[in-house]
């Protein structure tokens, strides 16, 4: 089959496009002929050698797939051969054939294309799972969200819109995605580029209340502003560290105010605690893509032949929603 074959670590020159053996799918597992996948930050981080999948699963690129199912492994049921699905992976998306776990599918859609499908697992069941099923973001409550424009952040903004509407959403952005973060319904946006320290401008939203609730994936940089923004009993969910991993925390603040902070990581979680997120997910969050309440935002959608220029935009970070890889035709 065709692929996204890595020659080595490091940086665009490994990606090269080749054949690789086609998988076949295990028992509870199925092989999806995959039409597309998207591309997503720890892509970069796994190519340059720092991010190996979980044991057993594909070294190939690629942590989401939308296809049609070409095959059933021993014990799936529910599913047929050419049914329309979606699903995380632990690897193995950028390739013609994928095997995913069948407690992992989604149906995808009737209104929903192949290369919309393709954003969804990664970035919205990560919005998902650590802006509501650990943060516990309710109605009501204040959240803020970093990086506006990139692909969880977006999700989050979107999801939060469609399942809390009476939550205020916060989100720091850079100055070239600020209106477009405005449009989509963040009620204060920060440029994070002339406010780095942006605790003030927070307090001053809140009444210095606080905020209950921040999805971080900045990491060290970040950890002072946020925890000074972060309100009574708030929780600091982080998801990243492209910043670093080392910062000084004010424990006596902490404290005092009982604060959170959780750190939070989705691909290397165990198969059975995956399919309990994707259930819930199915459950709240599809039927949002169903009646197009949510539409994943494409900013642009590259030949699986253009997986260089596809990591480059990712690199630049010149985009805002999702770049999709398309694999083959639907």
């Amino acid at each position: 089959m065709k692929a996204v074959l890595l020659e080595g670590f490091g940086g665009l020159e490994v990606l090269k496009v080749g054949e690789a053996p086609k998988p076949a799918p295990a028992a509870g597992q199925v092989l999806v002929k995959v039409v597309a996948t998207s591309i997503n930050r720890p892509d970069l981080v796994q190519r340059a050698g720092k991010y190996p999948p979980p044991p057993g699963d594909s070294e190939i690129l690629g942590l989401e797939v939308a296809g049609t199912i070409a095959e059933l492994g021993e014990g799936v049921e529910g599913w047929k051969v050419g049914d329309r699905v979606l699903s995380l992976v632990g690897g193995g998306g950028y390739a013609e054939y994928a095997v995913a776990y069948a407690s992992h599918l989604m149906p995808i859609p009737e209104a929903m294309s192949f290369e919309e499908a393709a954003c969804v697992c990664e970035s919205y069941i990560t919005a998902f799972l650590n802006v509501f099923m650990i943060g516990e973001l309710k109605d009501g409550q204040t959240a803020i969200f970093h990086g506006g424009g990139g692909g969880v952040n977006t999700a989050a903004l979107q999801l939060a819109n469609a399942l809390t509407p009476n939550v205020k959403k916060i989100v720091t952005a850079h100055p070239s995605k600020l209106e477009r973060v405005k449009g989509l319904g963040a009620d204060l946006v920060i440029d994070y580029t002339t406010t780095p320290d942006f605790a003030d401008a927070i307090k001053e939203f809140t009444n210095k209340k606080g905020v209950d609730l921040i999805l971080d994936h900045v990491g060290a940089k970040y950890l002072a502003p946020n925890m000074n923004s972060l309100g009574y009993k708030g929780k600091l969910v982080i998801i990243g560290v492209i910043s670093g991993i080392k910062a000084e925390l004010n424990l006596a603040l902490m404290m005092v105010k009982r604060q959170q902070i959780i750190g939070s990581v989705l691909r290397s979680r165990p198969v059975p605690e995956k399919a309990e997120i994707i259930a819930e997910f199915t459950k709240r969050a599809i039927p949002r893509f169903a009646d197009r309440t949510i539409v994943p935002i494409i900013e642009k959608v590259f030949s699986i032949d253009d997986v260089v220029e596809a990591h480059r935009m990712m690199e630049d970070d010149q985009h805002f929603g999702k770049i999709v890889l398309k694999i083959s035709e639907g």
